[in-house]
């Protein structure tokens, strides 16, 4: 049988009327997630005329009960008690929306009572979670567990809130000394929190606090400037003081360098060749030699290990105008001076 045509069933036997002459009997029952719940009949009390009770699940049956009988009165799932209660043992989330039927039959075999029970299964809500943010000035009421539920906030008693989700109640006052009462419900289960004195240390005002840190960051960027302009107006002085001085060095020392050359020339003694006289004409001068150096030009070239240059180069290394040399007469012929 298709689902449309269990469901065509289903609405004939609301309509239709039992043999006693009374119209069946309807309920929906709401079960909790992972608990038994049972199904009544008849104000849980069993008449003596019961002969054969029949329960069924979407149109099939599970279970029948007869005096006498107990092979059909028990699974896993399902067990009839003697007063005739369908009991359900551990509702799952696939037991959420079935239909369930019950006939209960004389000994005559006529049908007494007739019912449905429409079952609808939720999850037990979790207790409720207050929380508040002074900055924001909101208090927030939430559950993680429960399907199908409410949350109501109540203060002081009254009920100011109710929503099917998140609560989110905004105050004006920094300092709240009523309760607060956040209660969660559903068909199959409720639970509360309550908070008596919500306190605040006062209302902060978030731009207040980005204004202050803003200010804060340009002092400091004004104060690292000023640090760095001062410590460059101090070096700048230090830097043209440095120039004069070396501008006066430099030209102190030009000056001092042609004051020395002016004074060499005037200065150098004469050489004593240039100071003699000039020897007698049969006299005969000794052919130039070498001239030992000057005690200074001999440590320097003893330093540097290079033989002495011939005399005609220290000459010229010599500082000041060039030295008179000596005059040499030519030598006269042999023959004129055997004769003398």
């Amino acid at each position: 049988m298709s689902f449309a045509c269990q469901i065509l069933a289903s609405y004939l036997l609301m309509f239709s009327f039992s043999t006693r002459g009374e119209a069946p009997v309807q309920k929906t029952v709401h079960g909790t997630l992972g608990r038994d719940i049972n199904l009544d009949i008849l104000n849980s009390q069993k008449d003596d005329k019961f002969a054969d009770i029949r329960w069924g699940k979407n149109g099939a049956r599970i279970l029948q009960w007869q005096p006498g009988n107990n092979a059909d009165q028990q699974t896993h799932k399902y067990e009839i008690l003697k007063n005739g209660t369908l009991k359900i043992k551990h509702l799952e989330r696939n037991d959420n929306n079935s239909n369930y039927k019950v006939d209960v039959y004389d000994p005559n075999g006529k049908n007494i009572f007739e019912g449905y029970f429409s079952l609808m299964i939720q999850e037990a809500v979790s207790k409720p979670k207050i929380s508040w943010d002074c900055i924001k000035t909101t208090l927030n009421c939430e559950v993680k567990n429960g399907t199908d539920y409410k949350l109501r906030l109540y203060l002081n008693g009254t009920n100011i809130i109710e929503s099917s989700k998140k609560i989110v109640y905004n105050w004006s006052n920094s300092i709240l000394s009523e309760p607060f009462k956040c209660t969660a419900i559903n068909q199959v289960s409720e639970e509360s929190s309550m908070v008596d004195i919500i306190t605040c240390p006062g209302k902060v005002d978030i731009y207040l606090i980005v204004g202050v840190c803003v200010g804060g960051i340009i002092f400091f960027i004004f104060v690292a400037l000023l640090i760095l302009y001062i410590s460059k107006r101090k070096i700048q002085p230090r830097r043209r003081n440095g120039e004069g001085m070396g501008i006066s060095t430099h030209t102190i020392t030009s000056e001092e360098r042609s004051r020395k050359l002016h004074q060499i020339p005037g200065s150098t003694p004469q050489t004593p060749a240039a100071s003699q006289p000039p020897p007698p004409p049969g006299h005969r001068t000794q052919a130039p030699g070498h001239r030992p150096p000057p005690p200074g030009h001999r440590v320097h070239h003893q330093q540097q290990k290079r033989p002495p240059p011939p005399l005609g180069t220290q000459s010229h290394q010599q500082k000041g105008p060039p030295l008179p040399r000596p005059r040499v007469q030519p030598k006269p012929p042999r023959g004129a001076t055997e004769n003398s």
